[in-house]
């Protein structure tokens, strides 16, 4: 690809990169949601999770519609473009925030209407993830498309890394009128809906090219015919495995921290942002890791994105954090953060092998988690967040190489299979009410143990090239 046409992507890849930090931080909120809204309307752990199914079962329904019209009818994307896809997708969810905001000011606030709003931005959020990650992925050289899409998702995990200190604080305690009442979340969602209203307009104007991932792809006669590649069938069952973890240990976090370690729900929700940020630390090393720099200027520049990544993470919590947590937990995440880093080098920069790689160590993470006791344990189901970081776009990648005609109708797919993310966390609930919030930390790990035999195995069952 010459250098003229790489340039010409520079703006749309900006653009598209602000959108993924934007949601990813309203995603995060779904954390702070979920303690919140159990207190307000005192919920059980399994109630308070069915925030998550609401707004992760939207992926599932809307991502199957998807496909049915594109089967049936003609992939969608190749008829109304990429960017007005985006673009409704944002309008969508910025409805979803509005109905926040109203239902909030209503005298009384029913859980079940929270729970329709959240579909509805669940839904919004399908039509982004189902443009916005291919386009990424073609937006330069195939080589590069792993690379291109972690640097993305990293700016998604800077989203979630802010979500918990920001929304926290305004939940908590700025908004906190010391009631038991659902006003405390008015606000911030009225100035989401601006937000994302804005991003519309800014996305609707910018010049993003309408990439076609094929010479082929032609917009009818596609029918089902993603499905006859065996590596993205396997690739939605990681998804779901993936997102379906990453989200249960999310929603249960601050539960745990509180249950397990004594640790009040303002200090938890900021703790959260060691989890949701070694995403975004993983990611940003990711995107070095698998880029076509040279070895030693690579290593050298993800030592240095790990350093300041980690020093923003200590800087935007100290003032919450430094009274009570013992600077040895910093210790204990600052050495998993080089294990990381150690991982990377291991895995050659080959997205397959560090999905695998990566998911050995979150079940060994986890399994310290059960079998320890006090700071470490807490640290450990911290950490995973670090070795989360690379999945999704690894996943995403490796299931929708070789796609062709097919690939926008292979995203849908996988989106669909965000689904993971409504079942598990209630799932993982149900447990924690019968048999304790620690021991529900099993759920997740049976996920990582299907990213293992993909990473190593499944992405590479395929009808043409390896991975």
């Amino acid at each position: 690809m010459s250098n003229e046409k790489s340039n010409s992507y520079y703006f749309p890849l900006v653009t598209l990169t602000t959108l993924f930090f934007m949601w990813g931080f309203i995603t995060c909120l779904n954390d702070i949601l979920i303690p919140y809204l159990k207190d307000v309307f005192e919920l059980t752990h399994f109630q308070s999770n069915l925030v998550q199914l609401a707004f992760f079962l939207a992926y599932f329904i809307v991502s199957l519609l998807y496909f049915i019209v594109s089967a049936l009818f003609g992939d969608p994307i190749m008829k109304i473009g990429y960017k007005n896809t985006i673009v409704l997708g944002l309008v969508i969810s910025a409805i979803a925030c509005f109905l926040f905001f109203l239902e909030a000011s209503s005298e009384s606030p029913a859980f079940s209407q929270f729970l329709l709003a959240l579909f509805l931005l669940g839904s919004g959020f399908t039509f982004l993830q189902i443009a916005a990650n291919p386009l990424v992925a073609v937006l330069g050289t195939p080589e590069t498309s792993s690379s291109r899409l972690n640097l993305s998702q990293a700016f998604n995990s800077l989203g979630t890394t802010l979500a918990p200190i920001i929304g926290g604080y305004f939940i908590f305690e700025y908004f906190d009128a010391g009631t038991q009442g659902a006003t405390e979340v008015q606000i911030p969602y009225l100035f989401l809906t601006s937000v994302l209203l804005i991003l519309a307009g800014v996305i609707f104007m910018a010049d993003i090219p309408n990439v076609q991932p094929g010479v082929d792809a032609e917009v009818g006669n596609i029918k089902a015919g993603a499905l006859k590649y065996p590596h993205l069938v396997f690739g939605m069952f990681a998804i779901f495995c993936y997102v379906g973890a990453e989200v249960a240990i999310g929603s249960n976090l601050v539960g745990y921290m509180g249950g397990s370690h004594g640790i009040a729900k303002e200090t938890a929700s900021q703790l959260l942002s060691f989890y949701w940020g070694g995403a975004m630390i993983g990611r940003f090393m990711g995107a070095l890791s698998m880029s076509q720099l040279p070895t030693f200027r690579k290593r050298i520049l993800m030592v240095l994105v790990a350093v300041v990544t980690f020093l923003l993470i200590i800087v935007i919590t100290y003032e919450k954090l430094s009274a009570s947590i013992d600077y040895r937990g910093y210790l204990y995440y600052l050495g998993f953060l080089v294990l990381n880093y150690f991982m990377f080098i291991l895995a050659k920069s080959k997205p397959s092998k560090t999905l695998g790689i990566f998911a050995i160590v979150n079940i060994c993470l986890i399994v310290a988690m059960l079998l320890f006791n006090k700071e470490f344990s807490l640290w450990c189901i911290l950490s995973v967040g670090l070795f989360n970081s690379i999945m999704f776009s690894n996943v995403f990648t490796l299931a929708i190489d070789g796609l062709g005609k097919y690939t926008s109708q292979g995203s849908s797919l996988l989106v669909m299979m965000i689904l993971g993310g409504a079942v598990l966390p209630p799932l993982q609930g149900m447990v924690a009410d019968h048999f304790g919030v620690q021991m529900a930390f099993f759920i997740p790990m049976i996920c990582y143990a299907y990213l293992v035999w993909y990473g190593f195995i499944g992405c590479n069952i395929r009808k043409d090239k390896s991975c």
